[in-house]
């Protein structure tokens, strides 16, 4: 039986055009699969809950993307986590426009507000594991809400903890603005990690320098969890989804039942 992931057809900049025009009077969250999420979201029907009911789905892999080139012959458009949130920042954010950081440390909160002139930066820094705590879930999610309308909530607590709380604000009907599951984002913007070199990450390989960097924390990902991708592929259909060319950028949602080329092999 094939499991369905439906992806947001969109690059870099369109999801820029996408993420610039959705406004505060709403609220919206963007996932972005890598080969991790998407064996989770195969195995795990709790998270698969949590990427229906996101806003946007974009690729976040260029090996899959490669992978399923190769394989099925099919063009997957890649719009990675790490270079939307940081072209968020640099090009779209305004200095006033409110914005949430959840996760981080109040220092790379500080470098961030230095370095893109934010003056509207709320830091909120749950503790370790607290997506196991019900009372610290609901101070987070409190906190994030009394900061809304934000044009922005980037969610750097890592998954699937940042996602789990992107559903509960939409569940919550409170907050209004987008909010954007970012993973490691952060700490590549203010250096705590190095991102791997721009020929590693065209070619697909971005997850091998991750490896390198840190084989102790990285192994299991990689070595062990992430070859599986290879025997879930052929129970794994890839839909992609696209909105028509003039609600890119204004109020309309995707419609989920729009659906462009279908990568698929089910079996």
């Amino acid at each position: 039986m094939a499991s369905v992931l439906e992806i947001d057809d969109y690059d870099l900049s369109e999801a820029l055009e996408i993420v610039s025009g959705f406004g505060v009077d709403r609220y919206g969250y963007i996932v972005t699969p890598n080969v991790d999420h998407v064996i989770r979201h195969y195995q795990d029907n709790q998270f698969r809950d949590l990427y229906r009911q996101a806003a946007f789905v974009l690729l976040d892999s260029r090996f899959l993307a490669h992978t399923v080139g190769i394989v099925r012959r099919q063009i997957l458009r890649v719009c990675l986590g790490s270079d939307l949130t940081t072209s968020v920042l640099r090009t779209v954010i305004k200095p006033f426009d409110i914005a949430v950081l959840v996760g981080g440390t109040a220092a790379q909160a500080q470098e961030l507000r230095t370095r893109f002139g934010l003056k509207a930066l709320h830091h909120i820094d749950p503790p370790m594991n607290f997506i196991c705590d019900p009372a610290a879930v609901e101070t987070c999610l409190r906190d994030i809400e009394a900061v809304s309308p934000f044009r922005f909530c980037f969610l750097a607590v890592g998954s699937p903890q940042q996602e789990i709380i992107a559903q509960k604000l939409k569940q919550r009907g409170i907050a209004r603005g987008l909010a954007l599951c970012v993973g490691a984002s952060i700490n590549y913007i203010t250096g705590i990690e190095r991102r791997a070199p721009l020929w590693m990450q065209k070619l697909g390989f971005e997850w091998l320098f991750r490896l390198l960097q840190n084989p102790k924390r990285m192994s299991k990902r990689y070595l062990l969890r992430g070859p599986r991708i290879f025997l879930l592929l052929p129970r794994i259909e890839l839909r992609l989804r696209r909105r028509p060319a003039d609600s890119v950028g204004s109020n309309v949602m995707p419609n989920p039942t729009s659906t462009g080329a279908i990568v698929s092999n089910p079996s």
